[in-house]
């Protein structure tokens, strides 16, 4: 049986690190579909999971390839939305990380910050054209706004870990 949680993330290592959490407790993620999360009872510790941006749709033949080639790794290949996808390894198998350079840690920030800003731009509009026609519209203005503020402070966040992995690859190559 599974068990649904509602939750919603902006920082996805936040996202991450309560998902592995849960997996500790036993509740291992087998769907997700925004803002739900379905679990299913099993043995605390399990799994580990990590999320990534791809830099394309899920059912993009790059993407379709990364996803055969994680796979083809004893990674499962959990849910995706959008272009974020959720993986797990067995704990057993050993450590599970997706990005272990300053490079390509840098380039998933950078991609994030891509995306968010898209979706703060998507927001920005009706966030403006709402304003001028309704009281009703005026409300739909303030959840883009709100969206656009959210959004923000998360792009803020990954600019800071990029310019903190920046500093760190320089220091570590001196």
């Amino acid at each position: 049986m599974a068990i649904k949680m509602t939750k919603i993330f902006i920082d996805y290592e936040k996202e991450e690190k309560w998902l592995n959490e849960m997996a500790a407790k036993g509740l291992h993620l087998v769907n997700y579909s925004f803002p739900k999360y379905y679990f299913e009872k099993g043995e605390p510790g399990e799994y580990c999971y990590r999320i990534q941006l791809l830099d394309n749709l899920p059912t993009h033949q790059e993407s379709k390839e990364y996803i055969e080639f994680m796979e083809e790794n004893e990674v499962e290949h959990i849910a995706s939305n959008v272009r974020w996808v959720y993986f797990r390894k067995r704990a057993v198998d050993g450590p599970f990380e997706i990005f272990s350079d300053y490079k390509s840690k840098i380039k998933h920030y950078s991609n994030i910050v891509t995306f968010m800003s898209i979706f703060i731009f998507v927001n920005f509009i009706p966030a403006i054209y709402n304003m001028t026609i309704s009281r009703i519209n005026m409300y739909v203005s303030l959840l883009n706004w709100l969206a656009i503020i959210l959004l923000g402070f998360a792009m803020i966040i990954y600019m800071r870990r990029i310019n903190q992995l920046k500093k760190a690859e320089r220091l570590y190559h001196k």
